[in-house]
């Protein structure tokens, strides 16, 4: 009994070796890990797995070419300072949505675009432009976001800025209103003023 318990020993012993020797030249630190994780080597994104050595070694798959090494391809980063409280974020999210579909309707009177649609559901907003394309807009209220799916742009989160009182894509800084009215101009022909 006692042998089975010295060659348990033994056995964790050599596993713990094995993770903690160097990584292979395959591999290399992940701009994007935090300080005390290490990142599994088959994943396209670094997946967080529990960290065996020092807080140091961080290590991503992500491909390393010249011009990978831009951390700015990210979102900026979260002041979880600034969230809304759930109250605040409802008026001003509801309150953006329902000027739009205001906006937006009017808007139809004035353009002649087959298979356009505009409805509010669910507190889902949903703009049929025939071909064109679809928007939808709804909010996202766990991550104080409204979220817009384009056929211009694709999907963007946007976030209440209080200091411009607007909803703002934190990748880019662009502003929600601004960006539905240049791709509505651009796939409808004519402008439209959301602010």
């Amino acid at each position: 009994m006692a042998s089975s318990s010295s060659s348990t020993k033994v056995l964790l012993l050599k596993r713990l070796s094995r993770a903690l020797k160097a990584p292979s030249p395959a591999y290399r630190p992940c701009p994007y890990a935090s300080s005390t994780s290490t990142f599994l080597p088959d994943s396209s994104n670094c997946v967080p797995k529990p960290s065996l050595s020092s807080p140091s070694r961080n290590f991503c798959s992500r491909p390393s070419y010249p011009g990978n090494d831009d951390h700015s391809q990210g979102p900026a980063p979260i002041d979880y300072r600034s969230l809304l409280q759930e109250d605040e974020f409802h008026r001003l999210a509801d309150s953006t949505i329902h000027d739009l579909l205001e906006k937006i309707e009017e808007y139809a009177d004035s353009i002649d675009i087959d298979g356009f649609d505009i409805d509010y559901g669910n507190e889902v907003l949903t703009l049929k432009l025939g071909a064109l394309g679809t928007f939808v807009v709804n909010k996202q209220t766990p991550n104080r976001q409204i979220w817009m799916s384009s056929p211009v742009s694709g999907p963007s989160r946007f976030d209440w800025d209080r200091d411009a009182q607007t909803w703002i894509y934190r990748r880019n800084k662009a502003n929600l209103l601004r960006v539905l009215e240049s791709e509505l101009e651009q796939l409808c022909g004519k402008p439209i003023s959301l602010l």
